[in-house]
C-alpha cells in the first residue's frame, strides 16, 4: 500500500514566532492496555493506495481532514464507497470496520486559493458510518474549542512507517498560531493527516484540532493544525440541512499549485 502523498509548498512563519520545544517521544500502542482511552481513533483506508488518520466524534461520526477525500493529482472527489474506517487499527485487527455511508468535506476547503496552505483552515471533513460504532471500549471524544500558544498538546496518528499500529505522542505543544492554523511541535508524516490533536483535562481527552501538514521551520520539524471550533460547526450545521447537501454532485477541486514563494523563514511545508 501507498503510505500517503507528499506536497510541497511554502509558509511564511516569523522566526520569533516558533520556539524549541520538549516533547516526548512517538509510543507506538500494541496492546489493547497500551491503547486504552483511545479505542476511538482508527485508520482510514482510501481506495487500494492511500490511508489517512480519523476518529470518531459520534458513534456514526469520523472526524478526518477534508484533503483526505480528495485525489490531489487529480483533484476529483473520492468516492464514499472506497474509504472504510478501522476502528483501532492494531497489528493487523480492527476493533470495527465500517463502511462511510457519506462524506461532506467542508466547503470553504475547495473555494479558498489555489495554494494547500490558503486551505488548511478549512481542512476538515466528517464521514457518516455505514453502521454506528457502539461498544463500551470506543467512546467518541468531545471537542475542545481553543488551544492558546503554549498548551501542551497530544497526538496520535498513522504513518507510512508505521501504518499497522497508531502512534501516540503524549506532549507536544501549540507552538504559535499562524493566520487561522496552529503551528504544532507535534512528530508527523505521511498518513497522519485527519490525526487528531487532544488536550487533557482531569483525564479526559478532547480533540482541539486536527493534522493538516507537515514542515521544517528553521530546521525545527512542526505540524500544521487546522483549529475546529468554527469549521466543525459550520459543517453540522450543513449536515443538519439534511440529505440534500450531501447528493450534489461531487465537487472538484483545481490542482493544488504548487508554485511557492519563498518566505524570510524558508518554511517549507508538506502534506501528510
Amino acid at each position: 500500500m501507498k503510505r500517503g502523498l507528499i506536497f510541497l509548498v511554502m509558509l511564511a512563519i516569523w522566526a520569533g514566532d516558533v520556539r524549541a520545544d520538549g516533547g516526548s517521544a512517538l509510543r507506538t500502542l500494541m496492546t489493547g492496555d497500551d491503547s486504552k482511552g483511545w479505542h476511538a481513533v482508527g485508520r482510514l483506508n482510501i481506495g487500494d493506495n492511500s490511508f489517512c488518520t480519523g476518529a470518531l466524534i459520534a458513534p456514526d461520526l469520523v472526524l478526518t481532514a477534508a484533503h483526505c477525500m480528495y485525489n490531489m493529482d487529480t483533484g476529483t472527489r473520492i468516492d464514499d464507497a472506497e474509504v472504510q474506517f478501522l476502528a483501532d487499527w492494531r497489528g493487523g485487527r480492527a476493533a470495527a470496520y465500517r463502511g462511510i455511508r457519506r462524506s461532506l468535506v467542508h466547503p470553504g476547503f475547495m473555494q479558498a486559493g489555489e495554494n494547500f496552505v490558503d486551505r488548511v483552515a478549512f481542512d476538515v471533513a466528517i464521514l457518516e458510518l455505514d453502521q454506528p460504532i457502539r461498544k463500551g471500549s470506543i467512546t467518541p471524544f468531545a471537542i475542545e474549542p481553543r488551544a492558546d500558544d503554549g498548551t501542551a498538546v497530544g497526538v496520535i496518528s498513522y504513518a507510512h512507517d508505521r501504518a499497522d499500529s497508531p502512534s501516540l505522542q503524549e506532549v507536544c505543544h501549540v507552538l504559535a498560531h499562524h493566520g487561522e492554523s496552529l503551528v504544532l511541535s507535534c512528530d508527523v508524516d505521511s498518513g497522519s493527516s485527519g490525526a487528531p490533536v487532544f488536550v487533557v483535562e482531569n483525564g479526559v481527552a478532547k480533540i482541539v484540532s486536527l493534522v493538516s501538514a507537515k514542515a521544517r521551520v528553521q530546521g525545527q520539524a512542526v505540524a500544521l493544525g487546522t483549529p475546529l471550533q468554527a469549521p466543525l460547526e459550520e459543517l453540522m450545521a450543513l449536515r443538519a440541512q439534511g440529505d440534500g447537501v450531501f447528493r450534489k454532485p461531487p465537487p472538484v477541486v483545481r490542482q493544488l499549485s504548487m508554485d511557492a514563494t519563498q518566505s524570510v523563514t524558508g518554511a517549507k511545508f508538506l502534506r501528510p
